[in-house]
Order: structure tokens, then sequence, then C-alpha cells
């Protein structure tokens, strides 16, 4: 028996609670995570998971040699990755997530750009407009539209995700201009499925920080904020936007800005990956690549006249787990 093989198969099925997931996590077949399982049972001479129809739960012992080995394998791979580096080699794998609008814009390209520098670096991007658990998904990256919590963490300050009023010259052309709130309300908007709230009221703060309601009239609601860029340089409505997504419409007068002292409340942006004593060496140089290209786009303010009590942009802050057990499937 490898014990090594065996280890990971049985880390893994704990974080994923499936056999069969941990075998696609793996990349090897679900037999070959039973018997490897099995083979570690027979080793330690105890049952170490229950199984059920719908999940996979480690027993007090598998629990045990659980929180005994997990960190052990990381700081294993990292120290295998760290000698490679030092031969002047960056490779592995990165698992990185990332919201739809942000990553298909500009994280996309990042990764592109990495792996130009290190080919030996393979990817998985996955863009969704959900929240994650990076340890139970088995992710190593993730960038964060407001601050994580609830998880063993590191975190990393990136910035403020400006939302501005935009609208196309053939919109205003056709509409007539909006110079106030008044005729924001009766101009349609595009807007986010999730933005505005109850009875179309879009929040808005004014550059004296001031906050106001302002009810709307919505001819399209979308949960992409592509649909939403595509709609707004269309001509079609005016509304809110992601300043990052139409920096270069902005810049090249295909949107105008409007009503330019307000804007929706800002977000924080965070880049967050999971608390281990050693970080593998691929890991920390994307991450070194990719916050300083992040901070610099135009979009993401790095400090913000909203930011108060925030943590400084060059700042790391770990955010302590729960207390709970260790991760186990019930927390993703």
């Amino acid at each position: 028996m490898d014990l090594a093989i065996a280890l990971r198969a049985f880390v893994r099925t704990v974080e994923r609670g499936s056999v069969t997931a941990a075998a696609r996590d793996l990349g090897i077949s679900q037999p070959a995570v039973t018997k490897h399982l099995r083979n570690l049972e027979r080793h330690v001479g105890a049952r170490l998971l229950e199984r059920s129809s719908r999940v996979v739960r480690p027993t007090a012992q598998g629990q045990a040699l659980y929180e005994g080995s997990h960190e052990a394998l990381i700081t294993i791979d990292a120290a295998l990755e760290g000698v490679r580096r030092d031969m002047g080699a960056i490779e592995g794998h990165l698992r990185i997530h990332a919201p739809t609008c942000i990553g298909a814009k500009h994280v996309h390209g990042l990764v592109m750009a990495f792996q130009r520098q290190h080919p030996a670096v393979a990817v998985d991007l996955i863009l969704e407009n959900r929240d994650i658990d990076l340890i139970y998904e088995n992710f190593d990256l993730a960038l964060r539209y407001g601050r994580p919590s609830g998880q063993n963490l590191i975190i990393r300050h990136l910035g403020w995700i400006e939302r501005i009023l935009v609208a196309a010259p053939s919109y205003l052309a056709r509409r007539g201009p909006i110079e106030d709130l008044g005729q924001l309300s009766q101009a349609g908007v595009v807007i986010g499925a999730r933005l505005p709230a109850p009875r179309d009221l879009l929040s808005l703060r004014h550059s004296t920080g001031a906050m106001v309601d302002v009810p709307v009239t919505p001819v399209l609601r979308t949960n992409s904020a592509e649909v939403i860029a595509s709609t707004l340089v269309s001509g079609h409505a005016a509304g809110p936007v992601q300043r990052l997504l139409v920096a270069d419409e902005l810049a090249e007068g295909r949107l105008v800005r409007i009503l330019p002292d307000y804007e929706v409340r800002p977000t924080e942006a965070f880049l967050a990956y999971p608390s281990v004593r050693f970080m593998r060496p691929v890991v920390r140089a994307f991450t070194d690549f990719a916050v300083p290209a992040l901070r610099s786009i135009d979009g993401l303010a790095v400090r913000h006249e909203a930011e108060q009590s925030a943590p400084t942009a060059s700042s790391e802050h770990r955010v302590a787990p729960e207390p709970s057990t260790p991760m186990t499937p019930s927390m993703g």
C-alpha cells in the first residue's frame, strides 16, 4: 500500500463527503479510491468512515486521523514545490474561483499572462456568482465580493468595486438628458436581479455620503453583469454598472456617466486562500503576480471614501474558523 496516496484519498473523501467527488478531484476512479480507503482502514486497524446513502463522514478515529494528516500533506506538497521553485521552476495545479463579471473581464487575462511566464502551471478557473467553501470545494484561491468569514482563511484586501450610473449617448439622444433623480425615476433602466430594494428602489449614495432611495422603472432585470453592460452599450436602457466592466466603453465615449455625484454603494473585494502552515509556491507566485494587477484595474479603487476601518491595501489578515469541528462537508 502507498500510504501517502491512501491518506490523500482519505483526506479528500472527508472534505468532500463523497467517494465519487474525491475520485473526481484526485483524477482517479471511484473503485481506486474505495480500495485506498479499505487498505488504510486495514493498515490502522480501525474503521475510519461511516457511509450512508447520501454522505460519507469520519468516525471518531477517522476525525483524529484527518486532523493529524490533512495539513501535513499540504505541507509536504509545499515543500516539494519549494524544491522545484529553488531549481527555477514554478509548476503545479491551481484552482481559482471568481465572480463571473470580473472573472471573465480581468481574471481570465491574468491567468493566461501568468501561464505565459510559467508554462508548467495548469489552472482551473471557475466563474460563478456564489459563495464557496475553499476547503470543501478544493479551491486554492477565491476572489470574493464582501469580506470572507466563517472559514480558516488568509485574506488580502484588493479594493472597492465602484458601481456608477451610465447611459449610451444614443439612449440620451433619444430619451433626453438625465440630470436629476426625478428624471432617473422616469427613465427605463437595466438592473441586477438582486440589486434593488423592494418596490424597485435603487439605493444611491451622494458624494457627500448621504444615502437616498430612488424609485426606478426596470425594463430589464438580469443576473448577468455582461448582459447589463451589453444592454447599456446598445442604448437600450440606462442604469448602474460596475465601472471595471465598462472602463473601455467610457474612455471611448460609447457610454457616459450620468448623475456623477451619485453611485451605488461600493463593495469590497478580497483575495482569499486557505490558511496552512506553508503556502504552496505556485499559489504564492500567482498571488504575488495577480494582486498588483487586480489593484490597478480601472474601477477597483484601492482606497475609497467609504472605507473607514477596513484593512490597509497591502495587509494580509487571517480569518479564524468558527468554533466547530474542522472543515467537514456540513460547512459547505
